[in-house]
């Protein structure tokens, strides 16, 4: 017997740098979860990347409306922040069609690619280039 899917709740996937976050949003009272801690408790004392993560929320009006839970894997915290800021966006895109000129507008749906660039040889990083002596 298959698992039975709710009705209510919308599974996303958001990417950033390397890390990728799934978000299922389902009506609540406006708690987000990461990874079975509370956004503060994950996070730390990081009052941007908090507010990164609620401004999809913000912004369509939603932030008592939903419960947001995610699994956040890979890169760094400000890095997952961004995956699930792009998670969340795409979740309350499917929820209601009415929310994507704002979201479109601040750019949360478009999946920030920029990624690490790989070190060359005979350079100290990407670009970075050993220092040059003349004597």
């Amino acid at each position: 017997m298959a698992k039975e899917e709710n009705k209510n709740e919308v599974i996303k996937t958001g990417r950033r740098k390397c890390a990728i976050a799934v978000a299922k949003v389902v009506p609540g009272k406006g708690r987000v979860f990461v990874n079975g801690k509370t956004l503060k408790g994950y996070l730390g004392n990081r009052p941007t990347l908090e507010m990164m993560v609620y401004h999809p929320l913000v912004l369509t009006d939603n932030q008592d409306k939903y419960d947001v839970r995610v699994k956040a894997v890979g890169g760094g915290v400000s890095a997952q922040a961004g995956a699930i800021r792009h998670a969340i966006s795409r979740a309350l895109l499917e929820i209601s069609e009415e929310n994507k000129p704002a979201l479109k507008q601040e750019g949360l749906l478009t999946r920030d690619s920029r990624i690490k660039e790989r070190k060359k040889y005979g350079r100290k990083r990407a670009r970075k280039r050993f220092q040059f002596s003349k004597r």
